[in-house]
């Protein structure tokens, strides 16, 4: 996709957005409701007409100017966020409706490998109403991959499914993705689920592709704050720039390449702050609210005093059981690798 834009009326929708997508490859389009994500899977798939820039599967243009490819013929596997199963269709007529060119006997051998591939064979015979969420995600995904697509296409497919399901098929989705070697854009808001299933995410905001890149290189060398703020809590403080560097409670940070007097905001994530006993002789930096177990890591809330005597509240994040007391004295160090500054008018 290069130079893509539409809108809708006069709402700009998707804004100078380019981006590709290797065989084997699981992209996913990452941003908030409205950002233009779903226009943009919707424009790969040709259920909007582009309006600007061009669009090209498997080498061949399908959307530009001049060219137009309808969606039916651009060969492309596409799986809804309610999965838009044909309810007076079985499970096997389902995933057999998108294959042509094959005699009757290579559909049904075609139609049994994919239901196998995905784990509902035994449900061929059923019809949608009777199969759980689930499974009903499973067909769905079969039905796409059935006629070997060069592209999947999927929006928000586990958005359905309670959380604990959501994570087994999510876990299933990726295996077969991987195994088909198609290349898959998929569209989700959820950050966690994008750095889970994708090899590159694309983070979008107002039309427009903010950064795209390796899920580990979003997380740790985000762009701006935005994208920052999209993968993790973050504890937000201000500051000016003084001989390079911004000022926090836990030491100093480099605020280059921007410019000695310029306002900064400083985030911190959450698991950037260690928390240790107060080494004797010397003063705690942060005072215990509270803390609580969350499963796999604690929260500590924190209250600690700049330099001129305002009241900061932290969160720390630490793994496993660390619960102290409430009112403790908790002496407090930054990991700077999990710490951003960023100049204060970039919203």
């Amino acid at each position: 996709m290069e130079g893509l834009g539409h809108a809708y009326g006069d709402v700009k929708a998707v804004n100078s957005f380019s981006l590709s997508v290797a065989p084997g490859e699981v992209v996913c389009l990452l941003g908030p409701s409205g950002c233009g994500k779903t226009t943009v899977l919707r424009l790969a798939a040709g259920l909007e007409k582009v309006q600007q820039g061009r669009i090209a599967i498997n080498g061949q243009e399908v959307a530009g100017p001049g060219v137009w490819v309808p969606p039916e013929d651009r060969n492309v596997g596409l799986v809804f966020q309610d999965f838009a199963l044909f309810p007076h269709l079985t499970v096997a007529q389902n995933v057999d409706f998108g294959l042509t060119g094959m005699d009757d006997e290579e559909r049904r051998a075609r139609c049994d490998e994919v239901l196998r591939r995905v784990g509902v064979a035994q449900l061929a015979d059923r019809y949608p109403h009777a199969l759980s969420g689930g499974q009903q995600q499973r067909v769905a995904l079969a039905r796409a991959l059935a006629p070997s697509p060069p592209l999947i296409l999927l929006d928000e497919p586990f958005s359905g499914l309670d959380s604990r399901l959501r994570d087994q098929v999510r876990d299933r989705t990726l295996h077969l993705l991987k195994r088909s070697g198609q290349a898959t854009l998929m569209v989700t808001h959820d950050a966690e689920e994008a750095m889970f299933m994708a090899d590159r995410i694309a983070v979008m905001r107002d039309g427009h592709n903010v950064q795209t890149d390796r899920p580990d290189a979003l997380y740790c060398e985000p762009a701006d704050a935005f994208v920052t703020e999209f993968f993790s809590d973050v504890n937000r403080l201000s500051g000016v720039v003084e001989k390079g560097d911004v000022y926090t409670p836990f030491g100093n940070l480099s605020a280059a390449p921007m410019r000695d007097g310029e306002k900064a905001e400083i985030l911190i994530r959450p698991e950037a702050l260690r928390l240790g006993a107060v080494p004797d002789g010397e003063e705690g930096s942060a005072r215990v609210l509270a803390s609580r177990m969350l499963g796999r890591s604690s929260l500590v809330h924190l209250c600690t005093c700049r330099q001129i005597g305002e009241e900061i509240h932290l969160h720390a994040r630490v793994p496993g059981r660390f619960l102290p007391k409430e009112n403790e004295v908790l002496q407090v160090t930054l990991d700077s690798k999990q710490a951003f500054v960023f100049p204060a008018n970039q919203g």
